[in-house]
């Protein structure tokens, strides 16, 4: 058996487009059966290297083994058959359609030309959620799922499917610990059953945690491929990044900072209550929570995108009143969703566009026109400012990567000048070098007198960037931590108890 050839072995590929070279000389093996993490800073090569294992793309150069036989050339339907399954960060499901259509889906079009055969497809359906120890609707409608069942229904089509591989890109970016954790318990099963997974993620702690090995890419090349317990968190973040990221921990006493923000009594039926918590100068606070926590029900209502049933806010020691977001925006609140690309941005839309969209009345001159210098320097002003990767102010936001998007999101709030700032998991689905970057602006937010409230999923996020963090759960406040007055391990047990 050790002499068996790995199930997918990746000899010198290459790719290139145009004169870009997005993949370098690649070599890289998944044995069967294995739990196989693959990170990198977004454009190191990771999706590029995973299309061409599925077939989306054609290498330029170098071979492709599955099981000891070069495989090429590959096309996305072969890889399938090969037994090559990727669910992406969108998870490609059908909204549409139900639990069974989505799951059994390939059976059906195995017989395009013979009619449905629903029963059929249930007990594929049935099956594969059993053999996951998974209980869902089969009924139920996909859009109607939340995202966790979602990536169930992903995984369980990618076993009805017969899959010998499954890549996982970015599979827990919009899930919490709970489930999370519910997800990994399911990565176990399908090793168990001899299936390789291979994790794409940015989240260092699910990789030591689950891997068994991890790969790392840097600007398209392999740097190497390590037993996960010969590297931790710290020494993955080096090899990614090529820097010493700082985890040291930043929590100041805060306490004799002049009030800035305060919440007595706050409620709104069915989602939270009895909400009080002091925000002070300069002060950067952490809210975290379980999903269903009340924590972005907060936020909207902060930002008066929803009305409080009652309580009070105050801000600067006058009380605010909220009918809408444009009362909150003239009060000096600025809020980031966590929906970047919903609510955050229009990614169609040039970059100086979405940084002056909360500003433009401020810009507008004579006949209510906005002056292009005057557009034109403010965008450069805080591209300057926030170190957004790009090549002109012209360009649509949609061709940066995910870190500099959400920059683009911070500048269009900035350019406010607020004297709150709400971010509400700004960092889901960014790589650890821009992570580092904007907790570095909020740090320095901080510096300026901002007060900066940031909601999060990632015990470790608030650990190193927050001075006090608040705990809600089911739309209460039941404690505030003091990062270092006990351990991350600590807070994290309290919070997922």
């Amino acid at each position: 058996m050790q002499n068996e050839a790995p199930f997918l072995r990746l000899t010198g590929i290459s790719k290139r487009f145009g004169g870009v070279r997005a993949l370098d000389g690649i070599d890289w093996e998944v044995e069967r059966g294995e739990i196989h993490c693959l990170v990198g800073e977004n454009g190191c090569g990771k999706s590029t290297l995973i299309k061409a294992v599925a077939g989306v793309l054609s290498p330029t150069s170098g071979t492709i083994e599955i099981d000891g036989k070069n495989v090429e050339p590959l096309d996305p339907a072969r890889a399938r058959a090969l037994g090559i399954q990727v669910i992406f960060q969108d998870l490609s499901l059908f909204p549409n359609l139900s639990v069974v259509e989505n799951i059994a889906i390939e059976s059906h079009l195995e017989h395009t030309l013979k009619p449905v055969r629903k029963d059929r497809m249930r007990k594929i359906a049935e099956a594969v959620l059993k053999r996951l120890d998974f209980g869902l609707d089969l009924d139920a409608i996909i859009s109607d799922l939340s995202v966790a069942e979602r990536q169930i229904v992903a995984i369980a089509r990618g076993l009805a499917a017969q899959a010998r591989l499954i890549f996982m890109d970015e599979p827990t970016s919009s899930l919490t610990r709970a489930e999370v954790d519910r997800l990994l318990a399911i990565v176990s099963r399908l090793k168990a059953d001899g299936i390789a997974v291979v994790f794409v993620s940015h989240r260092l702690d699910e990789v030591v945690e689950i891997a068994e090995r991890v790969t790392v890419m840097r600007d398209g090349k392999k740097v190497g491929t390590w037993p996960v317990a010969e590297v931790d968190q710290k020494r993955i973040a080096n090899l990614m990044t090529g820097l010493q990221i700082d985890h040291s921990i930043v929590a100041r006493d805060m306490r004799t900072e002049p009030e800035l923000l305060k919440v007595e009594k706050l409620s709104r039926r069915g989602e939270f209550a009895d909400i009080d918590f002091t925000l002070r100068r300069g002060e950067v606070l952490g809210i975290v929570g379980l999903l269903g926590s009340g924590r972005t029900e907060l936020a909207l209502t902060l930002f008066g995108m929803n009305r409080a049933d009652s309580g009070s806010i105050m801000l600067a020691g006058k009380p605010l009143r909220l009918t809408s977001n444009r009362d909150a925006v003239s009060a000096g609140i600025a809020y980031v969703s966590e929906d970047r690309l919903g609510l955050g941005v229009i990614l169609p839309q040039s970059i100086g566009d979405n940084i002056i969209l909360a500003v433009m009345r401020g810009l507008a001159g004579r006949f209510n026109l906005i002056p292009a210098r005057s557009r034109q320097k403010l965008a450069d002003d805080w591209v300057k400012r926030l170190a957004i990767k790009v090549a002109g102010t012209d360009r649509a936001v949609q061709t940066l990567s995910g870190g500099n998007q959400q920059r683009v999101v911070l500048a269009k709030w900035l350019a406010t000048r607020p004297k709150v700032l709400i971010l509400d998991s700004p960092t889901v689905g960014v790589d650890i070098k821009n992570k580092q970057g904007i907790y570095e602006v909020v740090a320095e937010l901080a510096r300026q007198g901002v007060g900066v409230i940031l909601i999060s999923d990632e015990v470790s996020e608030v650990f190193a960037t927050c001075d006090r963090v608040l705990h809600m759960r089911s739309g209460r406040i039941i404690g505030s931590e003091v990062p270092g007055k006990l351990s991350e391990h600590e807070m994290e047990e309290r919070i997922y108890a």
